[in-house]
């Protein structure tokens, strides 16, 4: 199978199966030329099931890190979690249809990281079924979607998915594991640490095709992270209110860019500070 035909069903799938359909173990990522990479264009939006439309963010309200003492309320956050999973796998596959004339080294690990996104999906969805729950039966949001116009080329998926969302997860996630565990929950922590360990080498494949991307970027990847993300995203939205600066060590962020974002006051999408 052709890697765009697989991430083109992923994007437009109207049911949830259709989007954890695991990568096939063989995928053509050859140069699509000009006439394939028109026919693959990538769409504004995804395909999705009613009970899982996008909704506004008003509509869809999580609670904080203290809900985690509260099954209920945890379940809700293990709800916006899978929801995150839900669209980066989408939004993966979106870059593959995107930015076809990219090196295949660069799309090969795009597919890797939507299998790895449709892993954490699985877990969450098992954490909620442990405690009553369901996905789908909370409003969802398109937080990831809603900034497409972000996207604008490669570099700016990388440092928009990888070098924003995902660096932040390295505190949201280490954060909730420790509140599942404080609260008696060790198959959530454990599944949350799981997610902390895979984010690590999906920042670290962001900055490392920023490098690629941007000619400029050795000499300063600050930078270039700068140049590439556009308010309201950027440093402030890629770190949370606790710093974890050995995982970002360990995704291989050099110490110039790992001290200016620990400089940041980190800010939440409504702009109120964490």
């Amino acid at each position: 199978m052709n890697a765009a035909d697989y991430a083109r069903a992923i994007v437009a799938g109207t049911s949830l199966d259709a989007k954890l359909v695991p990568p096939p173990e063989a995928l053509e990522f050859g140069e699509p030329g000009a006439a394939l990479a028109e026919r693959w264009a990538a769409p504004d939006a995804p395909g999705r099931p009613a009970a899982l439309a996008i909704t506004a963010g008003r509509d869809a309200r999580v609670p904080p890190l203290a809900g985690m003492r509260d099954p209920r309320q945890r379940a809700r956050i293990l709800h916006a979690l899978a929801n995150h999973e839900l669209q980066a796998i989408e939004l993966f596959a979106w870059a593959q249809l995107a930015f076809p004339d990219t090196p295949a080294a660069f799309r090969r690990g795009l597919v890797a990281i939507l299998a790895d996104e449709q892993h954490h999906f699985e877990l969450y969805r098992e954490r909620l079924a442990a405690l009553g729950a369901r996905f789908g039966e909370h409003p969802v949001t398109g937080h990831f979607w809603n900034k497409l116009d972000h996207l604008a080329t490669p570099a700016d998926f990388v440092c928009t998915m990888c070098l924003t969302f995902e660096n932040a997860n390295l505190d949201f996630a280490g954060d909730y594991a420790a509140a599942a565990r404080a609260c008696g929950d060790a198959a959530t922590a454990a599944a949350l640490d799981r997610v902390h360990a895979d984010e690590i080498r999906h920042v670290h494949f962001g900055w490392i095709w920023l490098r690629r991307f941007d000619d400029a970027a050795a000499s300063d990847m600050w930078q270039a992270y700068l140049r590439h993300v556009r308010h309201p995203l950027g440093p402030r939205r890629a770190r949370g209110a606790r710093f974890d600066r050995e995982a970002r060590r360990r995704a291989g962020l050099d110490e110039a860019f790992i001290e200016a974002l620990a400089a940041i006051d980190p800010t939440r999408p409504s702009g109120e500070p964490r």
